[in-house]
């Protein structure tokens, strides 16, 4: 309902009439203001409507009061665990802060929180010389962390800029001393180790309060112009190193084959030689027994051992020889012949009667060649024993 529109009763709305219907008009802004403040300052101990208009003691020592507990709460402050707070006073370091919740003179103190477990990492790279006077461009990583907050802050202007001029310093040097080779596939590991080794050297007077956690080998790579020759030339490297680990692992088969014959060898020899030794020593055995027996019957004894010899020659064979009897001279029978024939057709055959006859006649020819033969004998030996006995 608008203010000017008539009510229920005919009055009108207007809110600056009061209940006596007295048109009173909007109330004054400056009179308002001015009793507000005669309220509030006679609060503080001033004089409602008095011509100064100031504060008093009392006001003074509440406002200052006020100040001084903002002040103080303005000062509360958090250090976090995996930091640690440098504190200034007036601009000069005052002592470390550690985690937790501390406080500190706004407006006198600065706190300067400094992260001394987060690892951190810069990178150096470009085009560098090497000692054969060949250009690589290498890219390398360092990672680190503070482990002094105060050195970290004002040892240098800049440790973090101080620790990348150091690290690039630190990698051409290492790569101005090796050569090409090395940077590109070998000596990769060397090159890291030895740009750790400097950098260390290099920041150690310097006291940055770091600590380089690890140095890592990103990247190192030949001039676009000549990539192609130098792929070529990894190439050859990796198939050597292929066919060296292809040679070795054929050395690791044969060897431990070559040792097992050896050493079968090796046995087989000494088997052999204790067997030989021990016959040896059975033939002696045997024959210092043999001695005795010969020594008291030389002719019986050499008999059996004839004997004996043509029984162990003759036994394995399938020849027979005939003794003829009186005679010296052995007839000899292709037995083994015969049977080779026999079994070529299958069975064996016995010999007919013309071959027994031709046999008889040769036997019988062979007796009378044996007695001529025994008969010349005896004269022979008649006449040279008359001869010895005249």
């Amino acid at each position: 309902m608008a203010w000017n529109e008539p009510g229920k009763n005919g009055n009108d709305n207007d809110p600056w009439k009061n209940r006596g219907g007295k048109d009173q008009g909007p109330p004054d802004l400056d009179e308002v203001f001015r009793k507000f403040g005669d309220k509030f300052g006679g609060i503080f101990g001033g004089k409602p409507g008095g011509s100064n208009g100031g504060l008093g003691g009392a006001g003074i020592t509440f406002v200052l009061l006020i100040a001084i507990v903002v002040w103080a709460l303005s000062g509360i402050y958090t250090v976090k665990e995996a930091e640690r707070g440098i504190v200034l006073q007036f601009g000069k370091f005052d002592r470390i802060a550690e985690p937790g919740l501390r406080w500190k003179a706004t407006f006198i103190e600065q706190v300067i929180p400094i992260d001394i477990e987060a690892v951190r990492s810069l990178s150096a790279s470009g085009f560098m010389l090497t000692e054969d006077e060949n250009v690589v461009s290498v890219e390398f990583e360092v990672q680190y962390r503070v482990v002094d907050p105060t050195l970290y802050r004002f040892s240098v202007t800049d440790a973090d800029h101080s620790l990348q001029q150091a690290l690039d310093s630190a990698l051409r040097y290492v790569v101005g001393h090796s050569r090409m080779d090395q940077v590109l596939t070998t000596g990769r590991e060397v090159v890291r180790q030895r740009t750790w080794d400097e950098l260390n050297k290099i920041i150690e007077p310097y006291n940055l309060g770091l600590i380089v956690t690890d140095v890592n080998f990103k990247d190192s790579r030949p001039p676009a112009e000549v990539k192609d020759a130098f792929d070529d030339a990894i190439a050859a490297q990796e198939d050597e190193e292929r066919f060296i680990r292809e040679a070795e692992a054929y050395e690791r088969e044969i060897e431990p084959r070559a040792r097992g014959q050896v050493t079968r060898m090796t046995q087989e020899a000494e088997g052999y030689k204790e067997r030989i030794i021990l016959e040896a020593q059975g033939e002696v055995a045997r024959f210092e027994q043999l001695l005795p027996e010969y020594q008291a019957a030389k002719e019986v004894t050499r008999q059996r051992l004839y004997i004996d010899m043509m029984e162990e020659v003759l036994g394995s064979s399938s020849k027979v020889l005939v003794d003829v009897k009186g005679g010296n001279n052995m007839m000899y029978l292709p037995l083994d012949k015969i049977m080779q024939r026999s079994g070529q057709q299958g069975a064996m055959t016995l010999p007919n009667a013309s071959d027994l006859n031709q046999l008889r006649q040769t036997l019988g020819q062979q007796s009378r060649n044996n007695s001529t033969v025994n008969s010349a004998r005896d004269r022979f030996s008649n006449d040279r024993y008359n001869n010895s006995g005249r």
